[in-house]
């Protein structure tokens, strides 16, 4: 049966239409007294109410938020407001530490009714700019660390987070939610998390801007972690500018925290190039005698010869053509040690020194992480009483109760392969830290020195940035930033033939975040919109899978 198109409307506030409005637009209404931001709220809930169940983009709302609304709008009538974002609602993915009435658990139902010892600095740093947040944001169950095929988008909390452009197709993950619902026009703003690919693959596939900061620029105090020397937190917002507007907030100003065990190490003026990220913010003249990489060995080579993603392909080289005429140069460059850390196979966290499988690949730094950080974080919990003390309990759990959780291969049809990638994490606890250390070394060295930074000193005085093309390369650029800690941005382009958003992606070396916003903002410009969504195959009830399929009939625990 077909659901009634009547829902998909956006609701009116105070008969204003706030679709698609940015933060700035939103501001004004509310200064005008348009609406207040109690009523705001309400429009943005009601807006849940209506499409949360057909795309499962929210988790839970936050039972505290009308009343937080009636404050700041105190505040406003007396003539205190906070910031930019003041009485605007957000929603922050469910791995974000949230100290009220919400719940934080990784998608998990096995960390339900578990009490955080501290809030997400994150979280702290928006609240206290006058944000209201709304609630928290379903995800790729554990940030899509347990299995090496699943349902994109799904937790066992959430249920399947669908693409709102197109519900039979995957939004992009991990930061599922915090894309798909901001894509859907169900809050102002939102915050994901990023250790691969998390933030910019959602942000592409759901015509979002995300921001991937460099690794340490955000604290990631308060979130759960999956690879500390990776981790990151970043905004996803409706234009380069709300982004920026977030990223402005959020950034840790202190020191380099403690939890980044990787951290880039800061320059001397990491945070002395701008005042407000939002002074970069730019129009497409700002590509005048611009210059531009395009990585080609191992990713536009790679997009080039995809027949699934030929439409993206040809519409991001004219995007490049169009960069061109507004007067920027554009080079192929290549990563030097693309061959050695990037697969011909597309994106592969097993790859290292030419070959999958290899002692020297992400997977190899993420799995020993991610078995002690995650320890350690559940340790600090309070009120734990399903007693998940470690990942073997989190795998006990799982198989206890595989009917709703998928602990074994073939009981649940999200998880086809179990945990798979869980179980080879445990193995890693007896791995050393000599072996630990040297595939650490060579991620780092590779991506980073033999890989961007090496691109970005093509001809007598570098580049302003490499362009690469999110989807159509099948994510191995994010993977390269990954390795290196360094930041990008994806600006949405166009939607392919499913229907599901594309874009571009701008890479940069550690700290240019500014040169990000600069040129995310003038190609914006060139593009001059974002697609609204359409809910293609509005009846759509199917997983959206992702990964290697399991082989048939493997019905085992390995």
């Amino acid at each position: 049966m077909s659901i009634s198109q009547s829902r998909l409307h956006m609701p009116r506030c105070r008969e204003v239409d706030i679709e698609e409005l940015s933060i700035t637009q939103l501001q004004e209404h509310l200064e005008e007294n348009s609406f207040t931001s109690r009523e705001l709220t309400l429009c943005y809930l009601k807006r849940i109410e209506l499409i949360n169940p057909l795309i499962k983009a929210v988790i839970e709302t936050n039972p505290d938020v009308l009343t937080i609304a009636d404050e700041l709008d105190v505040e406003r009538k007396n003539g205190l407001v906070r910031s930019r974002i003041h009485g605007l609602p957000f929603l922050v993915k469910d791995n974000i530490a949230t100290k009220d009435k919400m719940q934080t658990t990784a998608g998990c139902a096995a960390l339900m009714d578990t009490i955080v010892p501290n809030e997400a600095q994150v979280v702290s740093l928006l609240r206290a700019a006058g944000g209201m947040l709304l609630g928290k944001a379903n995800m790729s169950e554990w940030a899509s660390m347990r299995a090496s095929y699943y349902a994109e988008g799904y937790s066992s909390r959430g249920g399947q987070n669908r693409n709102p452009y197109n519900l039979a197709e995957h939004p992009g993950g991990s930061s599922s939610g915090s894309a798909s619902g901001l894509a859907a026009n169900m809050c102002a703003f939102s915050i994901g998390t990023e250790t691969d690919g998390s933030v910019m693959f959602p942000a592409d596939r759901n015509a979002v801007v995300g921001i991937k900061p460099t690794v340490g620029l955000t604290s990631t105090l308060g979130v759960i972690p999956e690879a500390p020397s990776m981790d990151t937190v970043g905004p996803l917002g409706r234009s380069v500018e709300d982004a920026a507007i977030i990223l402005d907030i959020i950034v840790n100003k202190g020191a380099t925290p403690k939890s980044q065990a990787n951290a880039v190490e800061p320059s001397e003026n990491q945070h002395g190039t701008a005042d407000s990220y939002i002074l970069w913010l730019a129009k497409q003249d700002a590509l005048k005698g611009a210059k531009f990489g395009l990585p080609w060995k191992r990713v536009w080579e790679t997009a080039s010869q995809s027949a699934k993603h030929n439409s993206e392909y040809l519409a991001l080289r004219e995007l490049t053509k169009q960069i061109e005429r507004a007067g920027a140069q554009v080079h192929e460059v290549d990563f030097p040690s693309a061959e050695e850390i990037i697969s011909p196979e597309g994106w592969d966290w097993e790859y290292g020194a030419g070959e999958s499988g290899s002692k020297f690949s992400e997977f190899e730094v993420v799995k020993f992480e991610f078995y002690r950080s995650l320890k350690d974080y559940l340790g600090t919990l309070k009120d734990n009483k399903r007693r998940i003390l470690s990942l073997e309990d989190v795998v006990s759990y799982n198989v206890r109760y595989t009917d709703e959780e998928g602990g074994v291969p073939g009981t649940h049809p999200a998880w086809p392969t179990g945990q798979d990638f869980f179980d080879r994490c445990l193995e890693s606890k007896d791995d050393n830290d000599i072996e630990y250390s040297k595939a650490l070394e060579y991620i780092v060295r590779k991506s980073r020195k033999e890989g961007i930074d090496a691109a970005l000193e093509y001809g007598d005085s570098g580049l302003d940035g490499l362009l690469v093309p999110l989807q159509a390369e099948g994510g191995v650029a994010c993977s390269v930033a990954a390795k290196a800690g360094y930041p990008m941005i994806t600006i949405p382009v166009g939607v392919n033939d499913s229907g599901v958003p594309f874009g571009m992606g701008i890479v940069q070396t550690a700290w240019k975040e500014t040169l990000l916003i600069r040129y995310g903002s003038a190609i914006e410009d060139l593009v001059l919109h974002r697609h609204r969504p359409t809910f293609l195959n509005i009846d759509a009830d199917n997983y959206t899978y992702i990964g290697t399929p399991p082989e048939e009939n493997t019905k085992t625990v390995n």
